[in-house]
């Protein structure tokens, strides 16, 4: 038997992968964040399917749920909020279900980070004004950050910032990164992304901390700040440009 670490995207229940609810609907237990995956997606679940809330559950009492499936011939779906590669503590699950020798498999979801661009209708990397996109949060009653993972420091680059878990620390966010965006660089907070409750805001540095407050916003959300957000006037991609060696078959005209 196997657990599965599937990616329950951003937040509407149809943006799960297809694979991911064709697993859900197979396995006969799936444990599941209750605070923030949607509720609908559990009725992709089996009627007869056991399903626990990890919302008030520790580390060791998840890997004993997962365990015991597994040890009862159960597959198992653990729902993940987004895309379970980033921010979402399936690391040191599945360190513990390789000591239990477990099997597990991970099926990738949107990020948070997709559907707030999607809900911008922005690309976030733009032809010679951005080309590098950083995922970080902040600090604060949580593990620490890595040292020369700060905001400061990795402002410096200039680079589209994305931050998960980090708007209640929205003044935070500004002060530091303030000396190398600038007042004037366009920010955006989406909360609640792909959801009927979805909120964006626009706005730059120097203004956005005002708009989070007069909003209410207080979590489930990403900041992001950078150029790109503001770009309009910028050349199109090589990509498709005319003069690009596409590496066709050669020409058969003499």
């Amino acid at each position: 038997m196997t657990v599965h670490f599937i990616g329950a995207g951003p937040g509407a229940a149809d943006l799960i992968t297809v694979r991911g609810a064709r697993l859900l609907a197979s396995c006969g237990v799936c444990l599941y964040a209750g605070s923030l995956v949607p509720r609908e997606l559990l009725a992709e679940c089996p009627p007869d399917a056991r399903l626990i809330d990890t919302a008030d559950l520790t580390l060791d009492r998840i890997t004993e749920e997962l365990v015991r499936a597994h040890g009862e011939g159960h597959d198992v779906a653990r729902l993940h909020s987004g895309d379970p590669s980033v921010f979402s503590a399936v690391a040191e699950q599945m360190r513990r279900l390789d000591a239990a020798g477990v099997p597990y498999e991970v099926v990738p979801g949107v990020p948070a980070f997709a559907a707030a661009a999607a809900a911008l209708k922005r690309e976030l990397t733009v032809p010679t004004v951005g080309q590098t996109v950083v995922l970080t949060r902040v600090a604060h009653r949580a593990t620490p950050m890595p040292p020369g993972e700060d905001l400061a420091t990795l402002g410096r680059s200039g680079a589209l910032i994305v931050l998960h878990l980090a708007v209640r620390f929205v003044d935070r966010v500004v002060e530091e990164l303030l000396p190398h965006y600038g007042a004037e660089c366009p920010v955006a907070v989406v909360a609640y992304a792909s959801r009927p409750e979805e909120v964006v805001l626009r706005g730059t540095l120097g203004d956005i901390a005002g708009r989070v407050r007069e909003a209410g916003v207080l979590r489930t959300a990403v900041i992001m700040v950078g150029r790109t957000l503001g770009a309009e006037q910028f050349p199109d991609s090589y990509l498709y440009s005319a003069g690009r060696d596409r590496g066709g078959p050669p020409s058969l005209a003499p």
